[in-house]
C-alpha cells in the first residue's frame, strides 16, 4: 500500500472549465453544496498541493500544510508568506521530497489545481474526485486539464486508468453533483 493516497479535487463547468478567460473562478461555479464537500475533503487531507494560480480561500486555510508548485525554486524552499507552506519546483525534487518537506511522508494528498498540476498526477491518483455543474458554459475559459475541451474531463480521466463511481448530488437546485473516478484494479 502506498504511504502517501493521492486524491483531486475540481469543480467544472458543462465545457469541462474551471476558470473563465481571465483564468478566475466565476461566482457562478461556486454552489455552497461543493464548498461544503471540498472544505469537508481539505480539513481531512494531510497536505494540500497546488500551482501558483489556484488557492483555497477558507477560514481552516492558514492551518493546513501545502505544497506549491512554483519555477521560482531551483528545488524546494519555505514559502516565506505561508509558515505552513513549502515552494516546490518538480525539475528539482521529487513530489515524495517535497511533502517530506513539508512534513507528510504518510497520508492524503489532496491536488486542487490548475490544469498542469492536475495533469502532472493523472496516473497517480488514487480517486479525483470531479464536480460538474451541468448549467455554466465558459467559453474561452481555462481548461480543468490538459487536452480539455478536444476530450472531456471524464473521457481524460479514463484513458488514465480510473472509474467513474456513483455520482453524489451537491446542489439539486442546480443539478451540481460529484463523482468519485477510481483507479482501477
Amino acid at each position: 500500500m502506498p504511504a502517501l493516497r493521492i486524491e483531486g479535487y475540481v469543480i467544472v463547468s458543462a465545457d469541462g472549465m474551471l476558470a473563465d478567460a481571465r483564468n478566475v473562478m466565476p461566482d457562478e461555479l461556486k454552489f455552497e453544496g461543493d464548498k461544503a464537500f471540498f472544505t469537508a475533503a481539505l480539513d481531512r487531507a494531510d497536505l494540500i498541493l497546488h500551482g501558483r494560480n489556484s488557492y483555497e480561500d477558507h477560514p481552516n486555510s492558514p492551518r493546513r500544510k501545502r505544497v506549491i508548485l512554483t519555477r521560482k525554486v531551483e528545488a524546494i524552499a519555505p514559502d516565506p508568506s505561508h509558515p505552513k507552506a513549502r515552494l516546490w519546483n518538480p525539475a528539482g525534487a521529487s513530489f515524495e521530497a517535497a511533502c517530506h518537506h513539508a512534513g507528510v511522508d504518510t497520508g492524503t494528498v489532496a491536488i486542487i489545481g490548475g490544469p498542469g498540476v492536475f495533469g502532472m498526477f493523472m496516473d497517480r491518483y488514487d480517486v479525483f474526485w470531479l464536480s460538474q455543474a451541468p448549467h455554466v458554459r465558459l467559453p474561452g475559459g481555462e481548461p480543468c486539464f490538459p487536452g480539455v475541451p478536444t476530450r472531456s474531463p471524464q473521457e481524460i480521466l479514463a484513458a488514465h486508468g480510473l472509474r467513474a463511481g456513483k455520482p453524489q448530488m451537491l446542489d439539486a437546485a442546480h443539478e451540481v453533483t460529484v463523482t468519485p473516478w477510481r483507479r482501477g484494479a
